[in-house]
Formats: C-alpha cells, sequence, structure tokens
C-alpha cells in the first residue's frame, strides 16, 4: 500500500467543482413529483434559458424549471471535467489519485445525474412505463460505470488524447440532459413553434428518450471510435478558415441555443457509429476491435 503524501490542490478542486455540480443536478431533479397524469407539464414563462437569469427566478414547484437546471449543471460539470485534466498536465501534477478521483466524480455526474434527471423529465413515458424507465435508468448508469473503468484500464500517459473508444460518458451525459433544455423550450407559455402541435411533438420526444438514452449506453461501452472535440478543436495550429467557422458556429448555437443544444449533442453520439458503419460496409475498412 502506498500512502498519499501530496496533492495538487487546484485540479482537485475542479473535480471535485464537477461532482458538486453533479450531486445538486440530482437534488434539483429530485424535486420533481413523481406524474400522477401522462398530460405534458407546462412551464412558468421566464421568457429565458439562460441558466444564470433563471437561477435568480427560480421557482422551486416548477418542475420543468428543475430539470433545465438540473441539465444545465450537467453541462457545467462538463466544464470542470474539462479543465481539471488541462490544468493537471499544464502544472505537471497529474497523478493515480487524480484520475481515479476524476472517475469517481464523473460517475456521480455524467452516469448517475444524468440517468435520474431522465426519468424525471419524460412524465408521460413514466407513467405509462413505471419499470421500463428505472430499468433503462439503471442500465445507463451500470454503462457509464464500466465505460469510466475501461477507460482507466486501457489509457496510459502515451496516448495522444485526441480520440476516444466509444462514447465519453460526458457526451452521453450532455446527450441526456439537452433534453431537459429542449423540453424547457417546447413547454415556456408563448412558445414561438404556433405552427405545430407542440404537446404532440412533445409527447413524442418523451417517448424517444428513454431509449435514445439506453442507445447512449450501449455506445459507452462499444469501440466505435470518437473525436476528442476539445482537443481536436483548440489544441495547436489551425487555419483562419478553422478559427472563422468555429466563431460562427458559437453563434449559432447562442441564437437558437434552446434547440441546438439537443441537435449537436444528438449528432455527435450518432456521428461515430454512422462513420463506423460507413467504413465497415461501403469502403470495406474492417476494423480489427470487435464492437463490443
Amino acid at each position: 500500500m502506498h500512502k498519499i503524501r501530496t496533492v495538487a490542490v487546484l485540479p482537485t478542486m475542479f473535480t471535485l467543482a464537477n461532482l458538486v455540480c453533479g450531486f445538486f443536478a440530482i437534488v434539483v431533479a429530485a424535486r420533481v413529483e413523481r406524474p400522477e397524469t401522462a398530460e405534458v407539464p407546462h412551464s412558468a414563462k421566464l421568457a429565458t434559458i439562460n441558466p444564470i437569469k433563471a437561477m435568480r427566478t427560480f421557482e422551486p414547484d416548477d418542475d420543468v424549471h428543475n430539470c433545465m437546471l438540473s441539465g444545465w449543471l450537467i453541462f457545467l460539470a462538463m466544464i470542470f471535467d474539462a479543465l481539471d485534466g488541462h490544468v493537471a498536465r499544464l502544472s505537471k501534477a497529474t497523478s493515480d489519485f487524480g484520475a481515479q478521483l476524476d472517475s469517481l466524480c464523473d460517475l456521480v455526474t455524467f452516469g448517475v445525474a444524468p440517468a435520474f434527471l431522465m426519468v424525471k423529465m419524460c412524465p408521460s413515458f413514466t407513467f405509462a412505463h413505471k419499470d421500463t424507465v428505472w430499468v433503462i435508468a439503471a442500465a445507463f448508469a451500470a454503462c457509464a460505470a464500466m465505460r469510466l473503468a475501461r477507460f482507466n484500464v486501457e489509457t496510459d500517459d502515451n496516448d495522444d488524447h485526441l480520440n476516444f473508444t466509444g462514447l465519453p460518458s460526458p457526451a452521453a451525459a450532455a446527450a441526456v440532459a439537452s433534453f431537459a433544455i429542449l423540453f424547457y423550450t417546447l413547454r415556456q407559455d408563448g412558445s414561438s413553434l404556433s405552427f405545430v402541435d407542440i404537446a404532440k411533438v412533445d409527447r413524442v420526444m418523451q417517448n424517444v428518450l428513454p431509449y435514445f438514452a439506453m442507445l447512449t449506453a450501449l455506445l459507452m461501452v462499444s469501440r466505435i471510435p470518437y473525436p476528442h472535440v476539445v482537443n481536436q478543436l483548440f489544441s495547436g495550429q489551425r487555419s483562419f478558415g478553422h478559427l472563422v467557422t468555429v466563431v460562427f458556429a458559437l453563434l449559432v448555437v447562442m441564437m437558437i441555443r434552446g434547440y441546438s443544444v439537443p441537435l449537436i449533442s444528438g449528432f455527435f453520439v450518432f456521428q461515430g457509429p454512422a462513420r463506423y458503419l460507413w467504413q465497415e460496409y461501403v469502403q470495406r475498412k474492417p476494423h480489427e476491435d470487435p464492437l463490443f
């Protein structure tokens, strides 16, 4: 047994901030009552999905608002999760302790929290399939745990950190949490989508979400390669056109963030298997690793 004598303070604080965000994401989602009907809930009209402004006008009894805040807390945790590794490498303070702590925190924030939130933000499905939705949630958390354990075993210091094997757990959590932002946008009073039946779209999305969560769980434990977006977009030298593309993409996200966040998250989830199948069956490039 090796005793820990020193700990890198700054990276550890970022890692623990990730855990705190995940913990409060669960706390906020827990305020949502068990659905008594299959009706689509309505949100208080706050005219904002800005998490900071929404937090200031927080209404504890608004279930849709609670789910939205829980989703944003998971996204906030992703920022801390992205920063802790970079801070540790910049300060040359990487350690086994930091790696193990990061995985434990990730399990709570990107495994348990999104699984619990998924149950709470699709009341129509939860009301109709009380047992099924909890089985899917448990499977999501279990797959996140296996994904993180495999990452710890198979990753070493020589990796280039440009690609992942299997869907990263933060990306899977973001894909599920983004539905909370989408539902909040759809359910606001006075929604701009007056040309469609909002309640019908909402109910369809609620029935899609649990199966989408199950798919992301399977992709987490798969061998399908996924890019490390942060490292590939922002590391090293890039062309001027690359910079312009990133800036305009961020502008689009800010303009329609209530819809762009789930679209981008869903695109990232599906592009992995789509590229895998294209290479396997169209380009005839068999992969050395099995699918699982």
